[in-house]
């Protein structure tokens, strides 16, 4: 069993590595090891420090913190993926990289005031700064991400073949020395937006989650999922959907996530009886759901309390229901399949008391509950974090068992500054598209041009185009990166047909986090069925099943945010949490249609009733109420008045 466990280890870990660049980093030898390691904490405590207490401007915290992406990326990530990864010293063009890139973000740190003052007026010699940096940072994010460096390289085109294109789309054309002001001197391009949330919001909850990990939360969520659901029938599936869902909501990473928890749940569930397609199709579903599930949703709720200008509450507040009716209905599918199979769960020997696992591992939620209580208390999410990850040292050590040691404390550290390369990476690259769009009005164009195409302004039709852009857009790029381009380039067009803002941006976000799962490249689904050994077309497809409610609830709040809480005005308490139990119901409805039982078994006219009568309980109405629940009632008429001749068959 052991060697099985560590081929399935090694296994995850080459698929991790393929997809993602963070898997991949090379190891140093003698001194310059140490050296590394003292720049990540180094680096740790610049960010901890100067986004809490220190005072910086916010160009130059920025300009620091690419300085230190750059640096770390040409130091860690290889120049290609076969590269030996094991050194002594860093190779000779990577140095040349380090060089130029901290030279040119140096120049702007000392110089950038001076420029401002004079209207953004640069010289030759600062033209041929911006365009190396320029070059500096799509190299890094080639090695980081290759298909969003490809992706922004086309946005940076577009400044000037945008000027031959017709329409909507076209633009009167830009200057080379115009482009790099704007991606470079500016603060719309490379250190606007993204770069900014990497240097906030982002760093310090993976370095959050980091502490989290090392503390023995992981393996507090994995025992306490296993008392509560472990004995149900298909148990270690609900397993898999509960502690998948609660570390990707920490990490943010959904590729990372099915990586690590993949290699215990999914040959668990193989060996409960499940298939191996739909075993890598829930952990990949479970995984990629963390990333909008509050409380923390993978940091992408802060990033998107802050672009609208609104209290983090009110943005998790609106998250809870789509996250709700999200796992619910992967709940109901793992229960559902199990019955259809006739699984069991676990042994009652092989469940944990969880009297004792909350005694022995309960104080490590308390940092988690810090966090929000804090937040909740009015402090800012900076401020939350840095205290939570502070108070998870202090939660280790009130059992023996836990205890964070200076060794451990520095494993932590060096982990969460390592695992904030990639994405902050992404996050600078993300700058030269968010840049362009700013530039060329791209985002205007794009809107005015879906709603000519789309007659009469129909929403419906609007946020299909948006649904199926956001998916493209957030393809193999990370949750949170994924998100701040989405909200660049879609967003816009919601507002424009007349969406609430917070409704515009939930809608994007859940679109984006769900390409994870999206052929052709449903990255999560494909890391999974490497694990599981499974037909990776199959499993995808599976995935897209399994996660229904996530690809159509965003259509239901759409034009009616009654089911986003806070945000539809006027709205009773009683009102929300009706709607809420009749989008549950419609979700079971659902659900129990494309698995095929309910009760019983479901025969065709039953499963067609109750996938029919879905979108009226998801539709929050009453009139549309009436009718789902008294079909839903009928269909369950049924199942009880065949209950003998089941009981019997």
């Amino acid at each position: 069993m052991e060697v099985q466990r560590e081929n399935l280890d090694e296994k995850a870990q080459a698929l991790l590595e393929e997809k993602e660049a963070d898997a991949r980093m090379r190891s140093y030898d003698g001194p310059m090891a140490k050296v590394i390691v003292v720049l990540l904490c180094l680096w740790a405590a610049f960010q901890v420090y100067f986004t809490t207490l220190g005072a910086i401007s916010a160009v130059d915290l920025r300009a620091i913190h690419c300085i230190f992406l750059l640096l770390f990326t040409f130091l860690l990530l290889p120049t290609y993926k076969k590269e030996k990864r094991r050194r002594r010293l860093p190779p000779l063009w990577d140095s040349l990289c380090i060089l130029l890139s901290s030279g040119c973000f140096l120049y702007l740190i000392f110089n950038y005031d001076r420029i401002a003052m004079t209207g953004g007026r640069i010289s030759d010699f600062e033209t041929v700064i911006a365009g190396v940096a320029l070059l500096m940072v799509f190299e890094a994010a080639r090695r980081a991400s290759g298909n969003l460096a490809l992706l922004a390289l086309l946005f940076l085109a577009y400044n000037w073949f945008g000027a031959y294109l017709p329409g909507y789309l076209g633009h009167n054309g830009f200057t080379l020395r115009r482009v790099l002001i704007t991606q470079f001197w500016g603060t719309q391009g490379v250190l606007g937006t993204g770069i900014g949330v990497s240097a906030t919001y982002i760093f310090l909850f993976v370095l959050f989650g980091s502490y989290l990990k090392y503390s023995g939360f992981s393996k507090f969520i994995n025992d306490f999922s296993l008392t509560l659901v472990g004995q149900t029938p298909g148990g270690p599936a609900k397993v898999a959907v509960l502690a998948s869902a609660l570390m990707g909501m920490i990490n943010g990473s959904a590729v990372a996530n099915v990586a690590t928890t993949g290699t215990i749940t999914i040959p668990l569930m193989k060996r409960t009886g499940y298939k191996k397609d739909f075993a890598a199709a829930v952990e990949a579903v479970a995984s990629t759901g963390g990333q909008f599930c509050p409380p923390i949703m993978g940091a992408v709720g802060f990033v998107m309390a802050e672009f609208l200008g609104l209290s983090y509450t009110l943005v998790m507040l609106a998250a809870i229901v789509p996250a709700l009716l999200y796992y619910f209905g992967l709940l109901l599918a793992v229960h559902f399949e199990a019955m259809r199979l006739g699984l069991s769960g676990l042994s009652k020997e092989n469940i944990p008391q969880a009297m004792e696992v909350v005694k022995k591992q309960g104080h490590l939620v308390i940092p988690l509950v810090m966090l929000i209580g804090l937040m909740f208390a009015g402090y800012t999410p900076l401020y939350a974090a840095v205290f939570s990850i502070f108070g998870t040292f202090a939660a280790s050590w009130l059992r023996k068992e836990t205890r964070m040691t200076p060794r451990i404390i520095l494993d932590a550290t060096v982990e969460g500054a390592k695992g904030a390369i990639s994405v902050g990476v992404c996050c600078v690259i993300i700058g030269v598209i968010i840049g362009t769009v700013t530039l060329t009005s791209m985002g205007l164009n794009m809107g005015y041009l879906i709603l000519y195409l789309v007659e009469n302004n129909n929403i419906y039709l609007t946020g299909l185009l948006v649904m199926i852009m956001s998916t493209i857009l957030g393809m193999g790029v990370p949750g949170v990166a994924a998100y701040v381009i989405v909200q660049a380039v879609a967003v816009p067009v919601l507002i424009d047909a007349g969406v609430l803002p917070i409704t515009s941006h939930m809608f994007c976000l859940i679109y984006a986090c769900l390409s994870n799962i999206t052929p052709p490249v449903a990255i999560s689904a494909y890391v999974a069925s490497g694990i599981a050994g499974s037909d990776q077309t199959r499993t995808g497809l599976w995935a897209m099943r399994l996660g229904i409610i996530g690809f159509i609830i965003p259509f239901f709040f759409l034009d009616n945010p009654v089911l986003l809480i806070g945000v539809a005005e006027g709205v009773s308490i009683s009102s929300t949490l009706w709607s809420v139990f009749t989008a549950m119901l419609g979700t079971l409805g659902l659900v129990a249609g494309l698995e095929g039982w309910l009760l019983y078994r479901l025969n065709f006219i039953e499963r067609a009733v109750l996938i029919a009568l879905a979108p009226t309980l998801l539709y929050p109405g009453l009139m549309t109420d009436v009718i789902g629940i008294a079909l839903l009632g009928a269909v369950l008429l049924l199942q009880f008045l065949r209950r003998p001749k089941e009981a019997a068959l």
